[in-house]
């Protein structure tokens, strides 16, 4: 079984796309981290028992590092690219998800040790459709324990996808906030409570 633990909002810079979010929910991000391997920078957002980073690529990160989420050849507006889920078994999550759904890999930033499935090529599995799954370290807390509470919480996700039924019957996750509606145009939409009132992304 699969839990949600973070959704990524993607951008192309990352001071701008977090101002961005901060002014549409009317709080201010956290300073988050850089991920070294894949070149990309972050800042995140308590969202309760989970929580919303916006990752872009790092412009000073090192050449040679790998991709992951699809973000070295994201483009457009900010807006929410994927998302995350945790569990207990990762090698069985993999074992029963699709083809493509990717490796494990052992990732580490500071005091936050993690394991995460990336598509060899840096893609999306069935280009985010299938949430990314990884499991934290032991003893490790998600960043959503330790981040402000700013008062927004995650009111609905919802995946738009032209395999949105299959995804439906088979995505290993209970959540009522997580739906799936057809669409020919892959994406997502990300509905948050606010201390003015609920705003969709």
């Amino acid at each position: 079984m699969l839990t949600l633990d973070h959704i990524a909002i993607a951008a192309t810079d990352l001071e701008q796309g977090t101002r961005e979010i901060s002014e549409k929910l009317g709080v201010p991000l956290e300073p988050g981290g850089r991920h070294d391997r894949y070149g990309t920078h972050n800042n995140l957002l308590n969202l309760g028992e989970l929580y919303l980073e916006v990752i872009t690529p790092d412009p000073d990160a090192s050449a040679g590092h790998l991709n992951w989420f699809g973000l070295h050849t994201f483009n457009g507006a900010t807006r929410p690219a994927s998302w995350i889920c945790k569990t207990d078994d990762l090698e069985g999550a993999l074992a029963h998800a699709p083809a493509g759904a990717g490796e494990i890999q052992d990732l580490a930033r500071g005091d936050l040790t993690w394991q995460i499935t990336v598509p060899q090529d840096g893609s999306l599995p069935l280009q985010g459709g299938w949430p990314t799954m990884m499991r934290w370290g032991k003893g490790v807390t998600s960043p959503a324990g330790s981040l402000p509470d700013r008062g927004c919480r995650l009111l609905k996700w919802e995946v738009r996808h032209p395999r949105a039924d299959w995804l439906q019957n088979n995505v290993p996750v209970q959540d009522e906030r997580v739906s799936f509606r057809q669409s020919d145009v892959i994406g997502f939409a990300a509905t948050i409570s606010t201390p003015n009132g609920p705003v969709t992304l």
